[in-house]
């Protein structure tokens, strides 16, 4: 094994700790914003203010696609397994934010789509994204905020 000696601190010093750090804030703030939008509807905004919806839960939001799509295609956006992600589906359907509807293009196969309640929660994510992203803008300056963006897009892509 090679000589390696890092500092004891750089598990708490390096990119992936700070991505880490800042989706899970920037995360928890967009509930938190949706916890208090008057669009969604009560149960859900109550499901969010006590914490019962989190940020897997934001997995479904961030990466449905309002048209619908099969769990397999969804599971494989969020990057978990069909079988969470099945879980997941299930949770969001029991609180109806999400349905399923049979496959137009396969009769054996079904969709998960937004239900009426799902499609409002969506507008309030949207709201929610791009409040958390001007107080990100705020924080860190217009310049800074935009480097970062880039600067992910680039890494990503």
């Amino acid at each position: 094994m090679a000589n390696f000696n890092p500092p004891p601190q750089w598990r708490e010093t390096h990119a992936g700790h700070w991505l880490a750090l800042g989706l899970r804030r920037f995360d928890a703030r967009v509930l938190h914003l949706m916890a208090r939008n008057v669009r969604v509807g009560l149960a859900l905004s109550n499901l969010a203010a006590r914490g019962r919806l989190t940020a897997s839960h934001v997995h479904i939001t961030r990466h449905l696609d309002p048209k619908g799509m099969r769990l397999g295609v969804l599971a494989d956006k969020a990057g978990v397994s069909k079988q969470a992600m099945g879980k997941l589906v299930d949770q969001c359907a029991a609180w109806g934010l999400v349905e399923r509807a049979r496959d137009p293009d396969d009769a054996r196969a079904c969709l998960v789509r937004f239900s009426a309640a799902g499609l409002a929660w969506l507008d309030a994510y949207a709201m929610a994204v791009e409040q958390a992203e001007q107080e990100l803008q705020q924080a860190v300056g217009p310049e800074v905020a935009t480097v970062i963006k880039l600067g992910l897009e680039a890494y990503a892509s």
